[in-house]
Parts: C-alpha cells; structure tokens; sequence
C-alpha cells in the first residue's frame, strides 16, 4: 500500500514524499530510524493513488532474488560500473514483477541525485531497516561494494535459517491440520451414525462407558450449534492474527513465547545470531555503537529483545559497556557478554562477533534438526492415542450391546 508523508528533518525542514509499506506503523518507524519525525502518515490518494495497486504483484521479495541482486550490484560497482548504470542493468533481471518496478523506481531516484540509502528507503517491505542503514554507511565510508558482499551474505544465512525453521515445522503443521480436519469430520459425519447404530442396538436408555458418551455429546453439540462454532473459530483466529501484528500484541507474543520451553531456546538462539552478525556488519561498516544498536534491535525478531537493547543503547549512551549491560540480560546467555567485553578491549568487536553468530547459528541448526527428529514420532504417539479412544469409544458398546442382545 502506498502512503504519502510529511515529516520535519532535524534541521527544522521539512520532508514531503510517498513510501510503499503494509501498515501506516511500518511508515513511522521507517521514518524515525532515517532520523526523521513524522507529522503526517497517510494513504496516497488522489494522483498518487493511482499506484496503491503498486504491490499487488506481490508484498515482499524472495530472499534468493536479494542475494543475487546484491551480490550483481556489489560485482558492478567493485568494476567501476556507475551506481545508475549498474542498477539500470539490473532492474529487469528478477524474475518477480514488483522487484522488477520497486527497482525500476530506486534507479529513477538515483538517476535524480537521491543517494541509494533514502532510495531504498522508501520500500520497508522490500529492504529491512538493516539493509538500509547498511547502505547507507557503504556510501558514506566509500565502501559500498563490500557493505553489499556483506549483505548478500547476510540475507542468504538468514534466508537458510528461516528455511530450516520451515521445513521442522511444515510436519506437524500438516498433522495437525489433517487431525482437525478429521475430528470435526467424525464428530459431524460418523458419531450421528455411531449413535443411532447404539440406539437401535440398545436403545434410548442404554447405559454407554463415559467415554462413549462424551463423544457422542460433543458431536450432538458441535451439529447443533456450528452456525455459532465456525464462525466464532475463524473470527477468533483472524482476531488473535490481527492482535499479535499490532505493537502491545506482538510484544506480548514475543515474550510468551520466550516462556514456552524448547521454543524459548530456538527463539533465543535465534536471536542471538541475528543480533550477532547484525552488529558485526554494521560495526564494520564504520556505523556507531548507539546507530547499530538501534538498527539491530528491529532485526532480532522479537519484540523484548528488543527492549532490552533499546536500554542498553540509553545505558551506553551514559557511559556503560555493552557487554556489561547484555550480561544483566536474562536472554544473552554469559558467553555473549564476555566474548563482547573481549572485543571492547581488542578493538575487534565485529570479528568476535561474527564468531559468536557463526557458533548460535549452528547450535539453531542442530536443536531444529534434534527437534524435528523427535517430532514425527511423538506426533505418531498422539495420533495413535487419538485413533484408539475412537475405536474404543465406537466399537466397546457395539460388541457389548450386541453380545447383550445375544444372550437375550
């Protein structure tokens, strides 16, 4: 969605413009980390809303066409190709067509004199805040060929690991979703059969086992009133999805899941790594201590990290040491702080960094695996469990009323 701004610069000016994001909050916040204050944050309309269907190709980029773009405009430019000339090259590489126009619009603004920083700037969706900020200190240090060679690697790491935490989670997702499916199926297709098969065998009387009859309630419940249970299941969810995606919602997501065991390692360890190399590539790349705190707290993932960082930066900023602040933290584990205290007195904080990202990023790695592998079979468990207290729900009666009848 596009949305049109005013915002006031720091020297009292003001800035007018356009920016294509999901949310009016993606706007401001993109906005404050360019060091600028939002007055103003609106859908485009009028003119400019002629390209509200600006992203209707698709809201994001696949991560492997930011790895090859990247790692294109790094080459070019380390050969002396101009900026412009190497992303006129390139806009028509990708193969999605909103890439495609978000870059046929970045190379318009760098054709114009805007520095490619503010240029990517203006698609949150597309490029991250880090990426941005990344950029933007390659131009000022003179090195943006290798700030990209360090992004590209960057996306493509991050890329493997979402991937990884995909593929453990795709089974259970799928079993999950088949083991729904299947329950309301035999509540509302197979128990009214069941039930008149032990009424006609036993009568309106019969006496069936607890079990038995707790399924056939539940069944008789979930037919009589699922005009008010479907609905109210999908509005429960859409307004749960809808909750989390807002600021105080997602905070209080993020920190539930940091309590939740097995879950809280993989989210920490995560974040860890992301925090990690984040900081390593901004720190190399000349950007400060307070900037890349600031930038690297929104690419950790989770919201009371986050927090966290945000009042270590307020801590540094007063005179205190990184590491002594992350060594307060209940979620940097104590090797951080102290491989960070080690950086602080050598001078190489990003390189002690970048091996504190490579070691969670392996650990990530082996706890997703372990836990996949433990997965299938506990999900076979449940499903097994599951399969036998139907049958022995469905056939116990049967077999007992039918043997009664017999005897009869």
């Amino acid at each position: 969605m596009l949305f049109s701004y005013k915002a006031l610069k720091k020297d009292g000016s003001s800035s007018i413009g356009t920016m294509e994001a999901v949310s009016r909050e993606s706007v401001l916040s993109s906005l404050t980390h360019q060091g600028l204050h939002p007055v103003i944050v609106k859908p485009a309309t009028g003119k400019a809303g002629g390209k509200k269907g600006f992203g209707k190709f698709g809201k994001k980029v696949k991560s492997s066409d930011m790895v090859i773009f990247t790692r294109q405009l790094s080459t070019m430019i380390s050969a002396g190709v101009p900026l412009s000339r190497g992303l006129n090259t390139l806009q028509n590489s990708p193969d999605s067509p909103y890439f495609r126009q978000v870059l046929s619009s970045v190379t318009k603004d760098v054709e114009g004199g805007t520095p490619l920083g503010d240029a990517f700037a203006k698609f949150p969706t597309v490029f991250s805040d880090v990426f941005i900020n990344m950029v933007k200190a390659g131009e000022e240090g003179g090195i943006l060929d290798e700030i990209l060679k360090r992004l590209a690697k960057q996306v493509e790491t991050d890329a493997s690991m979402r991937k990884k935490i995909k593929s453990a989670m795709m089974y259970p997702m799928v079993i999950g979703g088949i083991t729904v499916i299947a329950f309301f199926g035999i509540m509302f297709f197979l128990m009214p059969k069941i039930a008149k098969i032990l009424t006609d065998l036993g009568g309106p009387d019969a006496k069936l086992p607890i079990y038995t009859q707790v399924l056939l309630d539940i069944s008789q419940f979930s037919r009589h009133y699922a005009y008010i249970i479907i609905p109210l299941l999908v509005f429960a969810g859409y307004s749960f999805l809808h909750y989390i995606r807002t600021p105080k919602g997602k905070f209080q997501w993020h920190s539930v899941l940091l309590r939740i065991p097995v879950v809280k390692t993989i989210v920490m360890k995560i974040a860890i790594a992301r925090f990690s190399r984040t900081f390593a590539s901004l720190m190399g790349a000349g950007v400060g201590v307070l900037q890349a705190l600031s930038v690297t707290g929104g690419a950790v993932g989770n919201k009371v990290i986050e927090k966290e960082l945000k009042e270590a930066a307020e801590a540094v900023k007063n005179g205190k040491q990184l590491s002594e602040m992350l060594a307060q933290s209940p979620h940097f584990p104590k090797i951080v702080s102290e491989m960070l205290a080690v950086g602080e007195e050598t001078g190489q904080m990003d390189t002690v960094l970048v091996k504190v990202a490579d070691f969670y990023e392996e650990e990530v790695a082996v706890t997703i695996d372990g836990l996949a592998s433990i997965i299938e079979p506990i999900m076979i468990v449940f499903l097994g469990a599951g399969v036998g207290v139907i049958a022995a729900s469905v056939m116990g009666p049967i077999a007992s009323l039918s043997s009664h009848i017999g005897s009869n």
